[in-house]
């Protein structure tokens, strides 16, 4: 079933300093918990609510980005129930649906990182594409 909701609760950036040496970009996601909540909304009833967390850290102690918030996940009441039940137990969720989860919290999570890194001067955790003009074929006459 589909993931209805997504939304950022908490998100923090800091720039500690300016870059002046090659630095490293560690990044790291986890879901930190799981609860079922009821809605009203249309044949939905429960759904089951997935908090997050998402952070960069710039090394050596650059700076940091952190952006936490939740994702809303439907599917049949029994199941929704299963999969709190097995976190509770175990902190485990299934494969697929975790690989769902966190995948579309990457793609958002990576795309506000972005827009927040250059707001406060961070370079990009990411590897951007561009350009680089190409010498000048001097032995080209046509």
């Amino acid at each position: 079933m589909p993931i209805i909701g997504f939304n950022f609760d908490k998100i923090e950036v800091e720039k500690k300093k300016q870059v002046t040496e090659k630095i490293e970009i560690k990044n790291n996601l986890g879901i930190k918990d799981i609860d079922l909540e009821k809605i009203p909304l249309n044949n939905i009833e429960e759904v089951l609510k997935f908090m997050f967390e998402f952070s960069l850290v710039y090394d050596p102690d650059i700076g940091n980005i952190t952006i936490n918030g939740t994702i809303l996940y439907s599917d049949e009441s029994k199941k929704l129930k299963d999969i709190q039940k097995e976190w509770k137990k175990n902190k485990k969720i299934d494969t697929k649906l975790l690989e769902m989860l966190l995948n579309n919290v990457l793609y958002r999570c990576h795309v506000k990182a972005l827009t927040l890194a250059q707001e406060v001067n961070l370079p990009a955790h990411l590897n951007l594409p561009s350009l680089k003009a190409a010498p000048a074929d001097k032995a080209y006459i046509g």
